[in-house]
């Protein structure tokens, strides 16, 4: 099988479904944003951490696998003719979700309580969460942008969003492992 298909050559792509738009349609920048998380979050996974939170990251990496083939499938071709779906993979579901929150709550009860705000940073690992995080901002964006133009399933929005609460407990997670101090934001006065 070869890699390339020159199927893309003119700037068109097949969503799934069969359907060929732009590829700079909202909805591939959507999941192509999602394709962007994915690669962060697994340079994470590829650092000095340990492997429970490798664990997490892999389990992660897969969901935004099935995320990204939800956003790449149009509601109206979610069903084939014959009542089967097109996706015959798990799908995200509110499960999903609370396994982000627990995980979230797991994490955040070893934590100190946070008094500030805090400036991004501290250790590469640590930055590199909060890149991750502030791409996931920029996938919920625009999938939420997308949701507005055509309806997608709900549930992406608040994967998404849970998704970058976690990446931001995990860089204060990140910096306690690594032994580097967090640094509030404690504005200058005027």
């Amino acid at each position: 099988m070869k890699i390339y298909t020159k199927t893309g050559d003119k700037g068109t792509t097949a969503l799934f479904g069969g359907k060929r738009v732009s590829k700079n349609h909202l909805r591939i920048e959507s999941y192509g944003t999602v394709d962007e998380l994915n690669s962060y979050i697994g340079l994470i996974k590829d650092q000095e951490i340990d492997n429970q939170t490798k664990n997490i990251l892999v389990k992660i990496q897969n969901d935004l696998f099935t995320l990204g083939s939800m956003l790449a499938t149009p509601l109206e071709n979610e069903i084939l003719k014959n009542g089967k779906e097109r996706l015959n993979i798990p799908k995200i579901t509110a499960e999903s979700v609370a396994y982000l929150e627990n995980t979230i709550d797991e994490i955040s009860s070893k934590r100190p309580q946070m008094t500030h705000f805090i400036l991004p940073g501290g250790h590469t690992t640590v930055s590199y969460c909060h890149i991750a995080r502030c791409v996931c901002r920029r996938s919920e964006r625009l999938s939420v942008s997308l949701h507005e133009q055509e309806e997608i399933n709900p549930i992406i929005l608040t994967y998404l969003n849970r998704l970058s609460d976690f990446l931001f407990i995990l860089a204060r997670k990140l910096s306690q492992y690594l032994s580097v101090q967090e640094v509030k934001w404690i504005p200058e006065k005027l």
